[in-house]
């Protein structure tokens, strides 16, 4: 399921920012990306993602910046006095001037500017803040889930009624009928005796019944209420069902595959290639959920 959440909060002197971007993919994979000085965080931060969801690809991406502060001016003195030392013990000559201090300062290594450094703790602390503030993302990103999931929920039910719909219709089918199957029969001895009276009328039809046998498509039928049956509770449910509802959408495609198969009634076989296109509708969506 798709989604998308952003959270911000400040712990001065650090600002942070969450971002959490969430794709379909049949198991969970988290993608975790964290500034230098707050990967300290991520076993805890990955911890609440895996807890909080059951599927897809997240990516989530902290990003955090430091309050400008006034850098610190540090004077080389040693370097200075050497400096001093050094040029004056130059020789007086017409083209030397004496040596001014901005002239010394000037030289690299004298003066030395540094940004100020945090604090270990105060560190800690900004991590700490950022891991908190993942728990308000998490609860959005779970919220737009939830309303995308919410309306899939309805696609998928009409999806199940349709392929049950469809299952009757295959289990009414006059094809099916004692009367229908019995027509078949005798027709097909009748065409086999008299392209070859040879042929044992008693063998024949013994043939046909084992394969009119192989024709029913009863358990298949059968097996096909059952996973409608599956499938409505798991919509029901609030708990997580995408996995459990990936194997249905299979096991519906393969009954619908072995009725075609076994299908001998024209009817029939119709019916079940509007099966074969509704649950392969049905498999498409529901990689969309969690």
């Amino acid at each position: 399921m798709t989604g998308f959440a952003r959270t911000s909060g400040h712990r001065p002197p650090w600002g942070w920012a969450w971002e959490l971007k969430a794709v379909n993919a049949k198991g969970l994979d988290v993608r975790l990306r964290l500034p230098p000085g707050f990967d300290r965080i991520e076993a805890d931060a990955r911890a609440k993602l895996t807890n909080g969801l059951a599927r897809g690809t997240i990516y989530a991406t902290l990003s955090a910046q430091r309050e400008a502060t006034s850098p610190k001016v540090r004077i080389n003195t040693d370097m200075l006095g050497s400096l001093v030392e050094a040029v004056a013990t130059l020789p007086a000559g017409a083209n030397l001037r004496p040596a001014s201090m901005d002239g010394l300062l000037a030289i690299r290594g004298v003066v030395e500017v540094t940004d100020a450094a945090d604090d270990e703790s105060i560190l800690v602390e900004a991590a700490a803040a950022a891991l908190k503030g993942l728990e308000a993302a998490l609860k959005d990103l779970i919220t737009a889930r939830k309303a995308e999931g919410a309306a899939l929920q309805a696609v998928l039910t009409a999806r199940v009624e349709r392929i049950a719909t469809l299952t009757q219709a295959a289990e009414d089918c006059p094809g099916r009928k004692v009367e229908a199957v019995k027509a078949r029969l005798a027709q097909s001895i009748a065409l086999l005796t008299d392209a070859s009276p040879a042929l044992d009328p008693a063998r024949l039809h013994q043939e046909a019944l084992l394969l009119a046998a192989k024709a029913d498509v009863r358990e298949e039928l059968d097996r096909l209420k059952t996973h409608v049956a599956a499938a409505r509770e798991l919509l029901a449910s609030d708990a997580p069902a995408g996995r459990k509802l990936d194997f249905l959408a299979q096991e519906f495609a393969r009954e619908a595959n072995t009725l075609c198969s076994k299908s001998n009634d024209a009817a029939l076989t119709s019916l079940g290639m509007e099966l074969r296109v509704e649950i392969e509708q049905f498999r498409e969506q529901v990689q969309n959920i969690e």
